[in-house]
């Protein structure tokens, strides 16, 4: 049984504790906060874009530290999970790695790629598991696509594009600058980027044309080149919605003999999830049909699979290729590109 310590009780850090509850191979053995309401267990005011706010939870089961740097020094901890803003990132993940413990950080990885880099670096040298809580590729329907993209099942993929918006988010005063997040080209649209370069390898350019604010994409539209025949991809994304489209996404997939089509988001003045087309696959023979999804339906479930990964790779002693460290800064370069592509009117090469 893998024991997570998770460092950092925001949305994130009690999405990561709801999810874990169903975890086969770990539990949440310490939790750290500077809060000492959060840490009596009084959750009441966290909440996020997706899923139910936060309310009291039960901690008489796990250890409380105020300081993170306790959590580290803990002996009985062998993951530690990394829920803090992401400015904070490198500092912590630094200082676990150094206690010889695994990290499992939220994304995105880092802000500044340089940063990125010093981390992959540090896990290199300290023989340690860097992972990247890259969640998306958990959800079910992202899930199914990776998966229908890997086994070539109705020929390659020829074409797609992807969507992935959101309202500037007034539920958290960690979430209203997005200066702090890297622009919303950073901390939004990291999850395409990664998915991609996940089923379809890294682009070696971009060209890309947007909204550029302090030096950060705020609004992005892409188009990736990939060597020798690669597909042709696009993707739109950014955080200037109006406010009553609080998020959105979604795919298209063209491949030789099948599409698949997915759009979903929260919508209205009491947002509420809704599937505006519930994942259908058109096949070449004339069906359109809803395939079987994997996973659960409860609103944490795709990160219980993560984390579940997570701890299969700290028992079995390797980087599960989803949650790569390497992986996750090579998304964060794409995001550089495409913010070096706007800026110059020209396409950027992936470096």
């Amino acid at each position: 049984m893998v024991r997570i310590g998770i460092v950092g009780i925001g949305f994130m850090g009690y999405t990561h504790f709801e999810a874990a509850r169903k975890l086969a191979g770990g539990r949440v053995a310490a939790v750290a906060s500077r809060s000492e309401k959060k840490l009596a267990g009084d959750w009441t005011g966290i909440q996020g874009n997706f899923g139910p706010p936060a309310g009291h939870v039960d901690l008489s089961q796990v250890k409380k530290y105020r300081e993170y740097q306790e959590l580290l020094a803990d002996p009985d901890i062998d993951l530690v999970d990394v829920c803090l803003p992401t400015d904070l990132h490198e500092k912590v993940v630094l200082e676990a790695l150094a206690a010889g413990k695994h990290v499992l950080v939220e994304k995105p990885i880092a802000i500044d790629l340089a940063a990125a880099d010093r981390m992959v670096e540090a896990a290199e040298r300290a023989g340690r598991l860097l992972m990247v809580g890259q969640v998306l590729p958990y959800f079910p329907e992202f899930r199914y696509a990776a998966e229908l993209i890997a086994s070539g099942e109705h020929g390659k993929l020829l074409a797609a594009h992807f969507r992935r918006i959101v309202a500037p988010p007034k539920w958290s005063s960690d979430m209203a600058d997005f200066r702090n997040l890297g622009g919303w080209g950073i901390d939004l649209h990291i999850h395409d980027n990664h998915f991609l370069c996940i089923t379809c390898g890294v682009p070696s350019e971009v060209f890309s044309r947007g909204l550029l604010q302090d030096g950060f994409v705020n609004h992005v539209h892409s188009q990736y080149v990939f060597a020798g025949d690669g597909p042709a991809v696009s993707c739109v994304s950014g955080g200037i919605a109006a406010p009553a489209m609080h998020f959105a996404h979604g795919f298209e997939l063209y491949f030789e003999r099948a599409t698949l089509y997915y759009d979903a988001g929260t919508y209205g003045k009491e947002p509420a999830w809704v599937e505006t087309q519930p994942i259908k696959l058109f096949t070449a023979d004339g069906d359109a049909v809803h395939p079987k999804l994997k996973g659960g339906s409860e609103w944490c479930a795709a990160f219980t699979v993560e984390l579940e990964e997570a701890c299969n790779g700290v028992k079995e002693a390797r980087i599960p290729a989803t949650l790569s460290g390497a992986l996750a800064r090579d998304a964060l370069k794409l995001c550089y590109a495409e913010a070096e592509s706007i800026r110059t009117g020209k396409p950027a090469m992936v470096v």
